[in-house]
């Protein structure tokens, strides 16, 4: 069997990787520049720039789990073009807005194209269960890059185009990914069993309940909490501190590109130790450093700088770790379930962050908000101090032709006893064999034992 992508997988990988990324370039485009060029619309308040930035969130994080299902009975690109098209039309309602509370109702649109998980779905149907965590890293990294991009453009396009006209390249975007959808991302031949893909409604009580998981979806919570919160006091305190809004893209490339340097040594050291734990919690203290530092800097763009270089570092880490964490530890057959409930938490926590920072920069500025991230940070390092080591596993989806529930029973603890095999659950009614190994595994033992 090839070790590499094949063309088709290839073509997944990049078409869908392009679609995710050209959305959330658009979600992150307005981050950076609302609270400074959306002073001109009619009800601005600190208040409403917090509710407008993470209003996305709510319906977002409402949607995501119920758009994963139907994917699974409508079909992924149905699902998924209805999707963009309600970010198109968000992104249009926001663009025509004079005011802000209209502004608010089309980020609010914008998230009711929940797509992410029908996307993650799709990229499974289409590529070889080896092969999957390379695509998901591609698309992984298309996000990643989205966010950085926006960060540097939405300050300089902000100045040209204004709000409205970001707005409006935000639709432009969307139709464009539609486009790439339609006519170059691969049609799925044949479905893959989708307990593994997308969440399954009975089985979310019981991983809520998982100590491991549950500090998991915290973290993603309160991580993006920290991000919209920021994004509401920051570009008001560095205009403060003398950095003109249309100047805030030179302080934010150079400092991207030192957190990325500086998040080489943090993966380096965990790949070479073969940790997670300590990695994670230093990533964190890095952040709570970032966060006493512009609480402490307010005045001063050179500390402000050095926080936002700090936060990022440690941002652009645990963005990178938590879903490779979630899709670990997650119980065989339960990887959509765990993923859905992480999303949702996700977005939930970017709607909390946008909606507390404006109260607390209403009532206390930007010290407000500032002090608000410093306690968040210090409580879910404490949180994630008992954060246990996970193992080097994988998980792996194999074909099961079982009809007889008494049969799978017997296999599965045929399966169990192979070398390399952790967990193994078996559904003969989904005709999948869902496995949780670790090296030495041998796939194609497997694949006999389950044909034999």
């Amino acid at each position: 069997m090839s070790q590499g992508l094949t063309p088709i997988e290839k073509r997944t990988a990049l078409s869908l990787a392009g679609v995710y990324g050209l959305r959330m370039f658009g979600l992150f485009l307005i981050m950076p520049v609302l609270a400074t060029y959306g002073q001109s619309l009619a009800g601005f308040s600190p208040l409403w720039v917090g509710i407008a930035i993470g209003a996305y969130g709510l319906t977002q994080g409402i949607l995501q789990i119920p758009a994963g299902i139907a994917s699974d009975r409508f079909g992924r690109k149905r699902v998924i073009a209805a999707g963009l098209l309600l970010f198109a039309l968000g992104s249009l309602v926001a663009a025509l807005a004079d005011s802000i509370y209209v502004v608010a109702l089309g980020r609010a649109l914008q998230g009711a194209g929940a797509i992410a998980s029908a996307v993650l779905a799709l990229a499974s149907d289409l590529t070889r269960d080896e092969q999957r965590p390379k695509v998901m890293a591609i698309i992984g990294s298309f996000i990643g890059l989205s966010f950085m991009v926006a960060l540097v453009a939405g300050p300089a396009l902000a100045g040209w185009i204004g709000i409205n006209g970001l707005f409006g390249l935000t639709a432009v975007l969307a139709l464009g990914a539609l486009a790439v959808m339609q006519f170059v991302v691969p049609n799925a031949v044949q479905k893959a069993p989708t307990r593994d893909l997308v969440a399954v409604p009975a089985r979310l009580k019981a991983l809520l309940k998982d100590p491991q998981l549950l500090r998991l979806d915290i973290s993603i919570l309160i991580l993006h909490m920290l991000i919209t919160a920021i994004f509401v006091a920051l570009p008001l305190a560095l205009v403060s501190a003398g950095l003109v809004a249309d100047r805030h893209w030179t302080l934010y490339l150079p400092a991207m590109v030192l957190a990325l340097v500086l998040m080489v040594p943090i993966l380096l050291y965990g790949v070479k130790r073969g940790q997670t734990r300590g990695p994670f919690l230093f990533a964190i203290a890095l952040m709570g450093l970032a966060a006493l530092l512009m609480l402490t800097q307010l005045d001063s763009v050179w500390g402000l700088s050095a926080a936002v270089v700090l936060f990022f570092a440690g941002l652009n880490y645990l963005e990178a770790a938590l879903p490779s964490l979630i899709s670990r530890l997650s119980p065989p057959g339960d990887k959509g379930s765990a993923m859905g409930i992480y999303s949702t938490a996700q977005f939930f926590g970017a709607f909390a962050g946008g909606l507390l920072g404006g109260v607390l920069y209403t009532h206390l500025g930007a010290q407000g908000v500032f002090a608000l991230c410093c306690g968040a940070i210090a409580l879910w390092f404490v949180l994630m101090w008992g954060m246990q080591e996970p193992r080097k596993v994988r998980s792996v989806t194999l074909d099961a032709p079982l009809y007889d529930p008494a049969r799978a029973q017997s296999l599965a603890g045929q399966l169990s006893e192979l070398p390399g095999v952790v967990e193994v659950v078996l559904i003969p009614e989904q005709k999948a064999a869902y496995l949780k190994v670790e090296d030495p595994f041998d796939i194609e033992a497997a694949k006999a034992a389950l044909t034999a």
